[in-house]
């Protein structure tokens, strides 16, 4: 760091007294080896692990790495253990304050201290997708020549907010957001270590698991939720923080919603069945039911996109888009903007015309699979492209349906054990009408029997 007069007194207020920092910035982690999750990228050799100087001789030289992930996650933690573990000359800028002219003041400097005395500079830049271009432009010379180690952190995803020729200079790592088990051990971390609590207070069991819920993965929440609650507890002349004394402090209640237990399924149960029988508001319910516990939101995306395919089929084929996008969405910017994501999926899939038919065909397909009504493939479908095929009779009086002017060819396609076997029987719910018109009327030409 390179603090002026102003931030270094700052800090030696913090150092003789570390109660005046907020919690959150207390339990910093001052070694890789304290980070809590993220273990995918502190693996020996990673690109984290060079830059403080881990095995990091030899020609080839530390990266520079765009760090990717959810509010949270460690991204501001990873680049401060860097600065307190680097012999390197390490600054710090936001993309929020600062503009071209600080980037090119720290790089300039940065050229002076390799060529003077040797001196390596690692640059930290925080929301660099608030940079413009042009500003980002700014950077490449240095990153190029590695003037400076660019250490740059990103809420948004990269591949839309970052220019790809920075992309190109970097590594790109993605941070996963924390689970509980992470979460848990950073709390009870901070209840008793030194620089925390220490022990000033206790945390029941029920009180934790609600402080996990709310924090959704986000160490900084969490740490926060817990330092105003035993701030609250203390005051009242408590040695224990209840959960009404965290319901108080943070101005939520404590939803009754077991991730791991019956409450998880049955509220995700009520929540596709709510679905199924187009009731919106039932299901927005049980929705803000499971955002507001702190479920996965990745878990209820992955439940809206099987009810796509499964309660609503071809009735609306814009369903499943709607559901797989939604997925992607909140895969990329997580809580708790992906609560405005998912409500829009949900109103989508339980307003749509609902059919189960294309859930029906494959059932009854995979049934008589496993029935054993199978039988050997038509010669005639077979593949014809290797040497022998012929001689095999393989692909022989294949007829080509582009050939005939209806596209369509009527050959035996399914097995002979199944040659009369008819598995999708399309309902006339919205679009799916239109597929029931289309197999009726190929099913004809193939000369199929009607169902």
């Amino acid at each position: 760091m390179e603090p002026d007069l102003f931030t270094a007194a700052a800090e030696e207020r913090q150092e003789k007294d570390p109660s005046s920092s907020p919690l959150a910035v207390r339990m910093r982690p001052r070694t890789l080896d304290e980070v809590v999750g993220q273990q995918h990228l502190l693996k020996p050799g990673s690109p984290l692990r060079r830059l403080v100087g881990e095995g990091g001789g030899g020609p080839a030289g530390p990266s520079s790495v765009i760090l990717w992930g959810p509010p949270g996650t460690g991204k501001t933690t990873l680049a401060y253990v860097v600065s307190k573990a680097t012999n390197k000359r390490f600054v710090e800028l936001s993309a929020i304050t600062a503009g071209v002219k600080e980037v090119r003041t720290v790089i300039d400097g940065a050229r002076r201290a390799t060529g003077g005395y040797g001196k390596e500079t690692v640059l930290f830049l925080d929301e660099i997708h608030r940079f413009s271009k042009a500003q980002q432009d700014s950077l490449l010379p240095a990153v190029e020549n590695r003037w400076v180690t660019l250490i740059a952190a990103t809420t948004e995803n990269p591949y839309f907010s970052i220019i790809s020729p920075l992309l190109s200079r970097s590594l790109l790592l993605t941070l996963e957001p924390l689970t509980d088990d992470d979460l848990r051990g950073l709390v009870r971390r901070a209840v008793g270590d030194e620089r925390g609590l220490k022990d000033a207070v206790t945390l029941p069991e029920d009180t934790e698991n609600h402080l996990l819920r709310i924090a959704g993965g986000d160490a900084r929440r969490a740490l926060t939720a817990l330092e105003a609650a035993a701030g609250a507890a203390l005051d009242k002349g408590e040695t224990e923080i209840g959960l009404q004394t965290l319901e108080e402090t943070v101005d939520r209640a404590a939803v009754k919603y077991d991730r791991d237990g019956d409450q998880h399924y049955d509220v995700a149960s009520a929540l596709i069945k709510s679905i199924r029988g187009s009731d919106v508001d039932a299901a927005l319910h049980y929705l803000a039911r499971m955002i507001e516990a702190g479920e996965d939101p990745r878990f209820i995306a992955r439940r809206l996109m099987i009810s796509a395919s499964e309660d609503i089929g071809l009735a609306d084929p814009n369903a499943l888009p709607i559901a797989v996008a939604a997925a992607q969405a909140v895969a990329m910017i997580g809580f708790p903007e992906a609560a405005l994501t998912l409500s829009h999926a949900t109103i989508a899939l339980a307003l749509a015309p609902k059919s189960n038919a294309a859930t029906m065909a494959i059932g009854a397909a995979l049934d008589d699979v496993r029935k054993g009504l199978a039988g050997p493939v038509p010669p005639h479908l077979r593949d014809g492209h290797y040497k022998g095929a012929a001689k095999l009779g393989h692909a022989q009086g294949y007829v080509y349906p582009h050939d005939l002017p209806e596209g369509i060819a009527p050959q035996q396609y399914a097995p002979d054990a199944i040659q009369d076997r008819t598995y999708y029987t399309p309902t006339r719910h919205g679009a799916e009408a239109r597929y029931a018109d289309a197999v009726e009327w190929t099913r004809k030409h193939l000369g199929r029997k009607r169902p």
